[in-house]
């Protein structure tokens, strides 16, 4: 299991995923989920990927080899295509195309579904955020709901729907991610650290921010006990419900 989000902003863009997996209590392992391609003041691609890690895998060797794109003819890969909407495309039929190659595995029921978040800016362009789905279809991030999950979101969506707005400023919104993090990983144990994030100004080709957050890192702690000791406070200014008989 896994947890990612990826945040649109006016700003800019944060991107952050869990590094756990898990095949059972006794079974839990640390994989880099968030991947960054470029960085290079030309071109920011960032991938988050939450589900089958083998279809994940060749998925992305697939887009390093090249993708056909139907359209041109030509191979696609992370290095080449014009944009970021052209990298989800891409992304899209990687993944299609690995699901397929491991039908016959579909048998021993066990899933071999993937979905990527596809995130940044290339030459200059605005900055972009598309979910791609395991079958290849790609949709965007947009203003009126400036966030997409994958993974087990559940668990962390209610602070993001509370608490961001595109107007959000991205230092803010990072926070709020961080948070959700945090929420997510009190109530599931398939959810942990390390968390690796990466930050950028809208139409930047270089992150501001590409960190791992880990078992020492002050900060998050700071935030998980600021937001317990928050809510603690909150909850008691309610007044109980006047419902008794």
């Amino acid at each position: 299991m896994t947890y990612c989000v990826g945040i649109r902003v006016r700003e800019g863009l944060a991107m952050i995923a869990d590094t756990r997996t898990n095949a059972g209590v006794d079974d839990i392992s640390i994989y880099r989920k968030l991947r960054v391609f470029g960085n290079d003041g030309k071109r920011l691609i960032v991938i988050a990927s939450a589900g089958s890690l083998s279809t994940t895998q060749a998925a992305l060797q697939r887009l390093a080899r090249g993708v056909l794109n139907p359209e041109t003819g030509e191979a696609e890969t992370l290095e080449n295509v014009d944009d970021i909407f052209s990298a989800a495309l891409a992304a899209g039929r990687a993944i299609r195309a690995s699901r397929d190659a491991m039908a016959g595995l579909q048998q021993d029921d066990i899933s071999y579904d993937t979905t990527f978040l596809v995130g940044g800016s290339i030459g200059g362009e605005p900055t972009r955020l598309f979910l791609v789905y395991p079958q290849g279809n790609a949709i965007e991030c947009q203003p009126d709901t400036p966030y997409l999950q994958i993974g087990e979101n559940k668990y962390g969506k209610p602070i993001l729907d509370r608490s961001l707005r595109y107007d959000t400023p991205l230092s803010e919104a990072l926070k709020v991610a961080l948070i959700s993090f945090d929420s997510a990983m009190r109530s599931n144990l398939a959810i942990g650290l390390p968390i690796d994030m990466v930050a950028a100004r809208d139409g930047m080709c270089s992150a501001e921010i590409e960190r791992r957050i880990d078992e020492d890192d002050a900060y998050f702690h700071d935030l998980s006990s600021r937001w317990s000791v928050a809510l603690a406070h909150a909850r008691a200014a309610i007044p109980d419900p006047p419902y008794w008989a």
